[in-house]
């Protein structure tokens, strides 16, 4: 009878049984003869029935519930290094296959999940993500031959020292970075850092406020957003999936505007599309503002968000002609960040409130997430 290797993984099982379907299949016949110990068939239940007898298990199924009921028994988690799966193995040898040197800063960044608590690695092309029970707190991403960015959700900390601004990891839930260019670089202050944003990112949300009384209302503000520099209808941010005839919208009720439909949007429409090959665009909202003791507050049918995030928000989407947009990335506006009296002064009859945007980040990805200068600008401006 086989033994099973010490530390054993569903994933390497199944591998196992593929080649082994696939043996019996070009006529070997060591392999032909293990698959006809069950059947005569040469089918991957087949196979996977030959190696679970060959492990001493009367099933396939039992085989795995086995060995995965084993490695939650010895506290095995997939954030350790040497329990990664197959799949993610081979995307993580992809990433470095260029730059073998660096491998070790990501070996480095992995070796101090476990003094975190309870992490799931997802690896995909370009990055590995590391996820709390509640979402994703850290990536690593092999950026250059040089260094390799350690991204952080730090949604409260502003950048400074070692903590770079983080413009395009993970589809921009992460906001900020840290450069390493070799395991020593991981000191005690890099594994704060992690540990910080471990807490933050997998303590529970805050309990919701109860609903307040709306604030009285202050007047109506018109939003003019000139965006420039758009990057064009064919994109791969990250260099993840490409993505074909993309546009760019706001997202709102588009009342008699012309607008796309959000799959899954929770009903919001992508009002206003351009072709994100355009050489500018253009869309004004309408916003009305109040004012309590807790300061202004804005609503309208193109404003999103909690109190302390209202915003405007740009989608980025592929357009394939059945009247939707497919969402892949979204830019925030954040109204609560302009300044109180530029509000005031872009209320005054005549006026409006501009915001200059600019559309693509250095390297041509679409811009995400809360845009910050220099790709946004706000003014209060002259109405036409």
């Amino acid at each position: 009878m086989a033994q099973l290797p010490a530390r054993p993984h569903a994933d390497q099982l199944r591998r196992q049984a593929r080649e082994l379907q696939r043996a019996a299949a070009a006529g070997d016949t060591g392999a032909l003869a293990r698959t006809r110990a069950v059947s005569d068939k040469v089918t991957l239940s087949t196979a996977q029935l030959a190696l679970a007898r060959e492990y001493g298990f009367p099933s396939w199924r039992r085989l795995v519930q086995e060995v995965e009921r084993g490695r939650r028994d010895t506290g095995d988690r997939l954030g350790d290094p040497d329990f990664l799966t197959t799949d993610a193995r081979e995307l993580i040898d992809g990433q470095y296959a260029d730059r073998p040197h660096l491998r070790p800063v990501l070996d480095a960044v992995l070796a101090l999940l476990p003094e975190l608590g309870p992490v799931t690695v997802q690896a995909r092309r370009t990055v590995v993500s590391l996820v709390t029970p509640r979402r994703t707190f850290a990536a690593v991403r092999a950026t250059t031959k040089s260094w390799v960015d350690l991204g952080l959700r730090l949604d409260h900390t502003e950048p400074g020292g070692r903590l770079q601004v983080a413009r395009y990891i993970a589809s921009g839930t992460i906001n900020l970075r840290i450069a390493l260019n070799s395991p020593g670089d991981i000191d005690e202050e890099v594994a704060g850092w992690m540990r910080r944003a471990y807490e933050e990112n997998s303590a529970p949300p805050a309990p919701r406020r109860p609903a307040r009384r709306r604030a009285p209302e202050l007047g109506p503000l018109t939003v003019l957003i000139e965006g420039s520099g758009l990057p064009g209808r064919e994109c791969h941010p990250d260099n993840g999936v490409p993505h074909h005839n993309v546009h760019v919208a706001l997202h709102g009720h588009g009342e008699d505007r012309p607008a796309l439909a959000m799959p899954g949007r929770g009903g919001w429409l992508a009002v206003g599309p351009v072709p994100a090959d355009a050489p500018s665009v253009r869309w004004e909202a309408p916003v009305t503002v109040r004012r309590d003791d807790d300061g202004l507050d804005f609503s309208g049918p193109f404003v999103r968000g909690p109190r302390d995030d209202r915003h405007l928000a740009l989608a980025w989407g592929d357009v394939p002609g059945d009247g939707t947009l497919r969402l892949f990335r979204g830019a925030k506006l954040r109204l609560v960040d302009v300044d109180p009296a530029l509000i005031e002064a872009a209320m005054a009859p005549g006026y409006r409130l501009v915001a200059r945007v600019r559309l693509a980040y250095d390297n041509g990805d679409p811009v995400c997430a809360r845009l910050h200068p220099p790709y946004l600008e706000w003014s209060a401006g002259r109405c036409e």
